[in-house]
């Protein structure tokens, strides 16, 4: 005897339909620490161009807008504004004085800094906003931050989604040294779904430069994975059992 089993284009329809139209919650975000964002994606910022304070190459500067693909292939755009007199934003690897630039991010983190005028102390800067679009949603992102020549200051992270609409705005009080320890405040922020579009890092030094090291994601499947997926049960799932 054959028993078969058989889930139509149809059904499947009808379940995609009724998953996106379930009423959703009132959206909820909240602020989170490194070791409860748990992400599955990152952007650790070595882009092929590293500055190096030691041997400056201008070529290594990188654009005020610029386009960066995380390591599960998740498209972001970065913004920063530029400020006249300023040098461009640049990536560089922090690292003990005898070999690069020392900060209190850890010992070789690759580190995206928005820009300053060297030469002088404290050195101007670029205070941003330091804008980050994803091409799809998140539920959850983050990074930890410094501002370049100030030992204390606060540190702040913004969501917006899809619409452009805040989602919420957190801060962090964060301090600043050479010991290359790891103390970088981290700042991160969580949805109750994956409708976080854009975040925006600043500080509240108006006339400093800061940096952020990995920017840690928690991301969803591309939609066609998950249509990909219910494709394989409707044409792929039919189970057939012969007892004889």
């Amino acid at each position: 005897m054959t028993i078969t089993y058989k889930l139509s284009i149809v059904a499947i329809a009808q379940i995609t339909t009724f998953i996106t139209s379930v009423p959703s919650k009132v959206q909820a975000v909240t602020f989170i620490s490194q070791n409860a964002l748990q992400g599955n994606d990152q952007v650790d910022w070595s882009l092929g161009k590293v500055f190096n304070p030691r041997s400056p190459n201008p070529n290594d500067f990188l654009s005020n807008s610029f386009s960066v693909t995380s390591a599960r292939n998740l498209g972001l755009q970065v913004d920063i504004p530029q400020v006249d007199g300023l040098t461009p934003p640049f990536v560089f690897q922090t690292l003990p004085p005898s070999e690069g630039v020392p900060t209190n991010f850890a010992n070789g983190d690759f580190l995206l800094f928005t820009g300053f005028l060297p030469g002088t102390f404290p050195a101007p800067g670029n205070p941003g906003l330091l804008s980050i679009t994803f091409d799809r949603p998140v539920s959850s992102a983050g990074s930890q931050i410094a501002v370049y020549e100030t030992l204390n200051f606060t540190a702040f992270i913004s969501a917006f989604d899809k619409h452009n609409n805040l989602l919420g705005t957190f801060s962090n009080p964060g301090t600043s040294s050479l010991a290359l320890d790891n103390s970088a405040v981290f700042l991160g922020i969580q949805s109750d779904k994956a409708n976080i579009s854009r975040l925006v890092f600043s500080t509240s030094q108006p006339n400093r430069a800061f940096a952020i090291n990995r920017l840690s994601i928690a991301s969803v499947p591309e939609p066609s994975s998950i249509l990909g997926l219910l494709g394989v049960l409707g044409m792929g799932v039919i189970l057939k059992q012969n007892r004889k």
